[in-house]
């Protein structure tokens, strides 16, 4: 049944996508906030404590209104359910209208306002960006909210909806990027700042939970681009990149559509603390490297992106219709 609240979701997400500051989305601030300024003593085990708080509590949530469904009130509800979190957790909507913004501006040949947006969205200085510079920044941004709005997200809930977990994967793996990416910006508030050790157990826990998703994302834009280079360029360039993550990610995405990638990060516009809190593993910094091999970043890429992020969207949903109807059939 996970293919119909996966559909149903991408659905009612392109129709009524969930909008800024939404109560849902408010509510797991508030919640994270709260957590870390209750549990966070600046002790690693703390710091554990806080994070399986945070992150564990919803995703048991998510799973045992799921089952309650499944008992009380059978499949075809708790099938809404699912719809319901893959809604929250999933979706292109809440990340592609910068990407379609700026493409406009670009296209229109308006660089200082497509400078304007790509500093508006990820918080940096763009003054000095050429214009090739410009798209690189933008696919490396969006390729990577891709990969966690959509995925990963389809990963993790995939993965456990086989064992009647799903919506508690999808809850989990959204959460775990969100309190890693939410407590470092808390690192530079003045009233409840997160601490060092809140913050790695956050990072290291990221880490390992967007591992197989990564490498599945990686895959699914080598065997929907171009694999052999896809393939190649993940083998022998994603180590350029700081977050070995991320690498996986960028280097099978500049392999699929033969464009460079990597290079000079973009400096934070906020502050230079800002720009010393950012790390690798956040998508709004992710960091200086060597480039890969490639064609310099044009526009047309920009188009070459939405076609490879859409069609692995499609792999996606035809390897979940042929698991289902197997399923149903066996």
């Amino acid at each position: 049944m996970s293919f119909f609240a996966i559909l149903f979701a991408l659905l009612i997400e392109q129709v009524r996508p969930l909008g800024r500051g939404n109560s849902i989305h408010a509510t797991l601030r508030a919640w994270a906030r709260w957590v870390s300024g209750n549990f966070d003593a600046g002790k690693p085990h703390h710091g554990w404590i806080a994070w399986t708080l945070a992150v564990g509590l919803p995703s048991v949530a998510a799973v045992a209104v799921h089952w309650l469904l499944i008992i009380f009130l059978g499949w075809p509800f708790a099938v809404l359910w699912s719809t319901a979190v893959l809604y929250v957790t999933l979706g292109f909507r809440q990340f592609s209208h910068h990407f379609t913004d700026i493409r406009d501006a670009l296209d229109a040949g308006d660089e200082d306002r497509a400078r304007q947006l790509l500093a508006d969205w990820q918080q940096v200085d763009a003054r000095e960006l050429p214009r090739s510079e410009i798209v690189r920044h933008v696919i490396e941004y969006s390729v990577l909210a891709a990969h966690r709005h959509v995925f990963g997200v389809l990963t993790w809930f995939s993965v456990l909806a086989a064992f009647g977990f799903g919506p508690g994967g999808a809850v989990f793996y959204r959460m775990s990027e969100f309190v890693s990416r939410y407590w470092k910006h808390r690192s530079l508030s003045e009233i409840q700042p997160a601490s060092e050790a809140l913050q790695l157990a956050a990072s290291q826990a990221w880490a390992a939970i967007d591992w197989i998703p990564a490498r599945t994302t990686a895959l699914a834009f080598a065997v929907v681009g171009s694999f052999e280079d896809a393939i190649d360029c993940w083998r022998n360039h994603a180590q350029r990149f700081p977050n070995d993550n991320d690498g996986v990610v960028l280097a099978a995405t500049s392999g699929a559509v033969n464009v460079r990638l990597g290079g000079e990060a973009l400096k934070s516009a906020l502050s230079p603390q800002a720009a010393a809190a950012s790390s690798p593993g956040d998508a709004s910094a992710p960091g200086s490297t060597e480039s890969t091999p490639g064609r310099e970043a044009e526009v047309g890429h920009l188009r070459s992106i939405v076609g490879l992020v859409w069609r692995s969207v499609v792999l996606w949903m035809v390897l979940l219709a042929l698991l289902t109807l197997a399923r149903l059939l066996g």
